[in-house]
């Protein structure tokens, strides 16, 4: 089992990366765990682990930003539970939920793409290569139209001189 990335929290809320020796913002972090980069947060004096609060702060400042995913019906829910009985089955709950929500989201997109047959990116790869030879059709039709209309209206001068009607 490898050793999980440091990052030192300082007193002035900025973060340092023990790995790359650089500081680095939440947005960073954030990125971390989009790349499922095994972390800890730590404040810098005492040790103490502030993985979580650091997690809940960009999960905050995301739920401020366009559509949130926490509805207040939700988040009151969840505050209920604390001091309640069942509040330690409750993060296990949500965190099995959660695993089986996304196993049933990655199956939903290997069927549809064995239904499909290639994956959507692949799908607008091919419409966009289609378009563009349509694209490339229509101008090389334009240009030949251009060209024989040019000719019709502009006769070769070479040939207006052999023709004994000029």
């Amino acid at each position: 089992m490898t050793t999980p990335r440091i990052i030192k929290k300082y007193p002035n809320r900025r973060l340092y990366d023990t790995e790359i020796s650089s500081y680095i913002t939440l947005e960073e972090v954030r990125q971390l765990v989009l790349d499922d980069e095994e972390f800890e947060v730590r404040d810098a004096k005492t040790g103490e682990n502030l993985t979580r609060s650091v997690l809940l702060q960009i999960i905050s400042e995301y739920e401020e930003r366009g559509q949130p995913m926490f509805t207040t019906k939700l988040l009151s829910q969840i505050i209920r539970f604390y001091g309640d009985s069942l509040q330690g089955f409750m993060g296990g709950y949500l965190e099995r939920s959660l695993q089986i929500f996304l196993d049933q989201q990655q199956q939903f997109r290997s069927q549809l793409s064995n239904i499909l047959g290639q994956t959507p990116w692949s799908m607008l790869n091919d419409l966009t290569e289609r378009n563009m030879d349509m694209w490339k059709s229509l101008q090389q039709g334009f240009l030949t139209s251009a060209a024989n209309s040019m000719r019709h209206t502009h006769p070769d001068p070479a040939k207006a001189k052999k023709d004994p009607k000029s």
